[in-house]
């Protein structure tokens, strides 16, 4: 009896270590997070960025790689490279923290060194605590501990996702590099698109403390001065992204206007006058945050745009400086403060403006 219970004990373990071994064998051939290698032929299956963006940072080699949240999303790799030379990757987060961009850049540096790093630096993620950071990035993809890839090769996701993965690849739905995680295929870049995703917000009648950001701020810019101080030989082109006006019309309905104006002022001064960084004050750049027809929100900009913003910042235009970033930010907070944001909601300031666009 004892012998028999032992067979079957055994002929159990047996089945259940094959089954293990199966699946382990499934998820490292097919490895959808791109965790060991990236497909030879240049075509995957795109579906998770916190998910994939450690197999992206570690295998994805490239000249210049640009980081950011869905703000940067459809600045395609081909475009980065093409705007700065050689090759161009880009890593996004959406609505990302600085503190899941850390965990990107720790393994960017760990795998390879690239020549360059564009990083498109949000003002609403610079003015928030860590608060609302969530474990939707896997530890265990991110850390330094080969040991327990056993996680990722043993995972009821990873089997999943990879069986989700050959599925795809057996229809034909892969993507190239270039088209991960893009999102503006359909999208109509139009005032009236920009002005139907906003929600203009009620005027609050208070309004916040100048300093009210500024102790979030401090935070979050240390972890991006530790990059640039930690890896010298990498040159940091770092870009206020350039949020449309409606977007300060929001800021001063909530009364925050001068919060957000200290917070970029404080940014500007912490990133100026390091040898292997550049700051570019595309928040402040007239020619796109004041045209409307850029934008599908308050936010988000066309592709098109994006590729002005990489020309530009490749070019140096626009570079904030200690001896010009004073007077940038005098003129910014006038233009501001005093700017009719009433005319967004007024038809004929529209007819006027596309009747002028019909003249060009």
């Amino acid at each position: 009896m004892d012998k028999r219970y032992r067979r079957c004990a055994c002929g159990l373990l047996a089945g259940v270590l094959l089954l293990l071994t199966a699946a382990a064998a499934v998820v490292y051939a097919v490895d959808p997070a791109f965790y060991y290698r990236v497909p030879a032929d240049g075509e995957a299956v795109f579906f998770n960025e916190r998910y994939q963006s450690a197999g992206l940072a570690a295998n994805v080699e490239a000249d210049t790689v640009l980081v950011g949240t869905s703000m940067a999303a459809n600045y395609r790799p081909s475009a980065i490279g093409a705007a700065f030379g050689g090759s161009g990757g880009r890593i996004t987060l959406p609505d990302g923290y600085i503190s899941e961009f850390d965990r990107v850049m720790d393994v960017l540096f760990r795998k390879q060194a690239p020549g360059r790093v564009v990083i498109a630096l949000d003002m609403n993620i610079l003015t928030r605590d860590g608060s609302g950071v969530t474990d939707a990035m896997p530890e265990y993809l991110y850390n330094r501990n080969p040991v327990d890839d056993v996680r990722y090769l043993l995972n009821k996701d990873a089997l999943y996702y990879s069986f989700f993965v050959l599925k795809n690849r057996e229809w034909g739905t892969t993507e190239t590099l270039d088209e991960s995680f893009v999102w503006d295929e359909g999208i109509w870049w139009n005032h009236i698109t920009a002005l139907a995703g906003y929600a203009r917000p009620e005027p609050s009648g208070e309004t916040l403390p100048a300093d009210a950001y500024l102790d979030n701020v401090r935070s979050n810019l240390a972890v991006v001065e530790r990059w640039i101080t930690e890896h010298p030989d990498t040159q940091f082109e770092i870009f206020l992204s350039p949020y449309s006006m409606l977007f300060w019309d929001k800021a001063a309905r909530l009364g925050q206007t001068e919060a957000v104006l200290a917070a970029v002022e404080l940014t500007c001064t912490a990133l100026l006058g390091y040898e292997n960084a550049a700051l570019y004050g595309c928040l402040m750049d007239r020619e796109f945050v004041d045209d409307l027809d850029n934008y599908c929100d308050h936010l988000h900009h066309s592709t098109e745009m994006g590729d002005r913003v990489l020309a530009k910042i490749a070019a140096g235009e626009g570079r904030l400086t200690e001896e010009n970033v004073a007077q940038t930010l005098a003129n910014w907070r006038t233009f501001v403060v005093d700017y009719d944001y009433e005319k967004f909601w007024d038809t004929a300031f529209w007819e006027e403006w596309n009747a002028a666009r019909a003249k060009t």
